[in-house]
């Protein structure tokens, strides 16, 4: 029997790999299906089985693809509807692959179709659960995102969720491997460990969610409590996993498109394009197209753009790095945004070559702004998360996280020059390409961030003073 997690750090999500006696299943796959495929190749096996522990929200899975590849069958848990042909597990229900069985664990209250999936080994021992978005690693699932499709509140969901923990997985053994969907960084939870394996037993142990003691009551106010909203793309995602999709490399073939300056230019005009430039935020600080959104490739990229830019239709045109195009749009393509009109062939520099209009953001080292700051001469726009905000911040500062920053675009100065950083320069950037393209240029960019500021002596305080705006 072999298990391989197959973890993408830019969505913070675990698929899996398991295999035993050349026969193999997919639980929760990535939209590009061709490591899959080449791994039970390479183990001269044949992919049997793809487990859905539910419809995801936050990335597109692979499921229709690596079916039709393959012929695999799909499977969900109780209560799934999909468009397409799966099968629809019963609760308890039994799957043989090789030597060992997968027990489809219902364990509604993420959604209503979540399933853990249990894996006994050749012996009939309980070995590991699947656990989805049921159970993460110091966390469980949001219980918000299903309400309007289950027509339940969020706290009925939450009181269905603490129901499947105790019947279906907390009486599991101490010593099964918990293998959960997603890991810190996700915004499927709101408290999830670094790691990303762990046993039930500790779980049991540090989780706040299985304490043993806890009442229903308890875990309903625990888990609802202080959940931010959703992504705007998230229903969108469900959607596509529910109803279909195109095949990735579809999506590549119409997307990688060169394009001239000119014709560049023209697309975006004609199309109502945004222009997304996923270089480091150093080029682009440095000259980008003006009103161009930046959001690098090398960062949080895929739930970034989903959170910033919503609507997985928006027509899409690319400024990358060199040989990133095929890559670029593959990640997009993970989060559903699949209208990729074409790139900028030669990239920036084939811009500024052909003598076309390009904008810059001013960006100073933190040691330069200390005493404008101190002085409270320019204001401090501070676009880290809430959370980290209240951890500690310059003092008097303000606080507009990212993920909101439509919703704050009134509070920024519209005559007075003020400062704007995150913990380490990436998110500043997107936020600055963000009130550039809404017509607010008045500011400078804190080169590093919080970390520089630390590093300059600047004057932080670790509660929120009274002129954040809420």
């Amino acid at each position: 029997m072999k298990i391989e997690q197959i973890y993408t750090g830019c969505l913070a999500q675990g698929a899996y790999y398991i295999e035993s006696n050349g026969e193999v299943a997919i639980i929760d796959p990535l939209r590009e299906v061709k490591p899959y495929i080449d791994k039970a190749n390479e183990d001269q096996a044949k992919i049997k089985y793809i487990f859905e522990t539910h419809f995801h929200a936050d990335f597109v899975s692979g499921h229709l693809t690596l079916a039709k590849e393959t012929g695999a069958q799909i499977i969900y848990g109780p209560n799934a509807n999909p468009s397409f042909d799966a099968t629809i597990a019963k609760d308890q229900q039994e799957f043989k692959l090789g030597h060992i069985t997968i027990i489809a664990l219902h364990t509604p209250g993420h959604t209503m179709e979540s399933t853990t999936f249990l894996l006994r080994d050749k012996d009939g021992k309980d070995h590991a659960i699947f656990s989805g978005d049921t159970l993460f690693l110091g966390d469980v699932g949001r219980p918000d995102l299903a309400q309007k499709a289950a027509h339940m509140t969020q706290e009925e969901l939450a009181s269905t969720l603490y129901d499947s923990l105790r019947t279906k997985i907390m009486p599991l053994a101490d010593d099964v491997t918990v293998y959960p969907a997603h890991g810190a960084g996700s915004a499927c939870g709101k408290n999830m460990m670094k790691e990303t394996v762990d046993t039930l037993g500790n779980q049991k142990r540090v989780n706040y969610a299985l304490r043993a003691d806890m009442s229903k009551e308890e875990f309903v106010k625990e888990v609802t409590e202080g959940l931010l909203p959703p992504p705007s793309y998230f229903p969108l995602n469900v959607k596509m996993n529910k109803e279909g999709y195109d095949d990735i490399d579809d999506i590549i073939d119409r997307g990688a498109k060169p394009l001239s300056p000119e014709e560049f230019e023209a697309t975006a005009n004609e199309f109502g394009a945004i222009v997304l430039d996923v270089r480091h935020q150093s080029d682009y600080v440095k000259g980008h197209i003006p009103r161009s959104i930046f959001i690098g490739i090398d960062g949080g990229f895929a739930p970034w753009v989903g959170a910033l830019i919503q609507d997985v239709k928006q027509p899409i045109l690319l400024i990358t790095p060199e040989g990133r195009v095929e890559e670029t749009i593959t990640r997009l393509s993970r989060v559903g945004f699949d209208n990729t009109l074409g790139y900028l062939e030669g990239g920036f520099d084939a811009w500024k070559k052909a003598s076309k209009e390009y904008d810059t953001i001013t960006s100073i080292p933190a040691k330069e702004t200390k005493e404008s700051i101190e002085t409270n001469e320019i204001p401090v726009f501070d676009v880290r998360k809430e959370s980290e905000f209240t951890a500690e911040h310059v003092a008097d500062a303000y606080n507009t996280p990212l993920d909101f920053i439509n919703d704050y675009l009134i509070q920024f100065p519209g005559d007075k020059t003020f400062y704007i950083h995150c913990a380490g320069g990436y998110r500043s950037v997107i936020a600055a390409s963000i009130l550039k393209s809404r017509g607010i240029h008045n500011f400078i960019d804190i080169a590093g961030g919080f970390g520089a500021i630390k590093e300059a002596d600047i004057i932080t305080t670790d509660f929120i003073c009274p002129s954040t705006i809420k």
